[in-house]
């Protein structure tokens, strides 16, 4: 990630980038919801910082541990680009008989 972006940003595209990730790890919900709660406790740890270089090293850290957790085959969902059904054709709509006036 970009060190030109706001600090806010770049935290708010790690946490939603980190729940993403975990989602291709854990796709049963009940799980992912208990991993979700363990990366929302390790953000707000870190929510009390203020000193811009600790900041900026805590955030430099979680892009790092991102990366090192990424997926090899991470989850898409099925219809989206990359997907197993981007781009199908789907089945034209039935036609209805054409009523004619007399």
């Amino acid at each position: 990630m970009s060190a030109a972006l706001s600090n806010p940003t770049r935290v708010s595209r790690l946490y939603r980038h980190s729940l993403k990730t975990m989602l291709s790890w854990a796709v049963q919900r009940d799980i992912f919801y208990t991993e979700r709660d363990r990366i929302r406790r390790e953000f707000e740890t870190n929510l009390h910082l203020k000193d811009l270089g600790v900041v900026e090293k805590a955030i430099a850290d979680g892009e790092a541990k991102l990366a090192e957790y990424a997926h090899p085959d991470p989850y898409t969902v099925p219809t989206a680009y990359g997907g197993s059904k981007y781009a199908r054709n789907p089945p034209p709509p039935p036609v209805s008989p054409l009523h004619k006036d007399r």
